[in-house]
């Protein structure tokens, strides 16, 4: 677990440059709490809230995992970020992020930038022009994006989602009937599994430094 792109999936967050404010799409609220799973053993769990107001959303998001090998503990990720949107548009963005003693901090936000976002990070300030999304995993919308911006680092990541095909994932200890969406990143495909009665967000896989399974699971 020394390969830290693997942070690029934990992290419910990126978007396309679309101009304009698009109309809302997906949950105007709810929760998300997810066992997160390394070869099918749990290493920690990642939170997510949304809250809606208006055409305005909110959602929070509180990471913690733990990597122990005999006991000791070999590799610490903790993540946070408060993300608010208009629409399907991310409108600000802070978060913060400890991967394994390499820190990380993003302060993105559009009203200081016209109809663009300024994503600032310790390396410097870039303006991203258009609707921007982050890796939303329970907005619906993030399947039509082809860059997405990442929540860790600050980085706009060009993305192909694409279905993948069908099956279950567990939730809550049951089997349940799902689709699965694959996101293609410069590192890595993520698939992401949303229920198909519902079209609830349910799952996540992905493969992390030596080819092992990443996986998430709600409680």
């Amino acid at each position: 677990m020394k390969n830290k792109e693997h942070g690029l999936l934990v992290l419910a967050l990126l978007a396309a440059l679309s101009g304009g404010v698009a109309s809302a799409t997906g949950p105007a609220s709810g929760e998300w709490n997810f066992r997160v799973l390394l070869d099918d053993s749990p290493i920690g769990e990642h939170r997510f809230a949304l809250s809606t107001a208006g055409d305005e959303r909110k959602l929070t998001s509180q990471a913690e995992f733990a990597v122990k090998l005999l006991g000791v503990t070999v590799y610490r990720y903790q993540h946070s970020a408060t993300e608010h949107w208009r629409g399907d548009c991310l409108r600000q963005l802070v978060s913060k992020t400890d991967d394994d003693g390499t820190r990380e901090k993003v302060d993105a936000d559009a009203a200081t930038a016209g109809n663009a976002l300024a994503v600032a990070t310790p390396k410097g300030t870039q303006s991203v022009e258009g609707c921007v999304m982050s890796f939303a995993y329970w907005n619906p919308s993030i399947r039509t994006q082809d860059k997405l911006l990442n929540a860790q680092n600050g980085k706009l990541e060009a993305v192909q989602v694409s279905r993948a095909g069908s099956g279950t994932v567990e939730v809550r200890g049951q089997p349940v009937a799902a689709t699965r969406w694959r996101i293609a990143t410069p590192a890595q495909p993520i698939d992401v599994w949303y229920s198909q009665q519902g079209g609830e967000w349910i799952g996540l896989d992905s493969t992390v430094s030596g080819n092992r399974k990443l996986s998430y699971r709600l409680k």
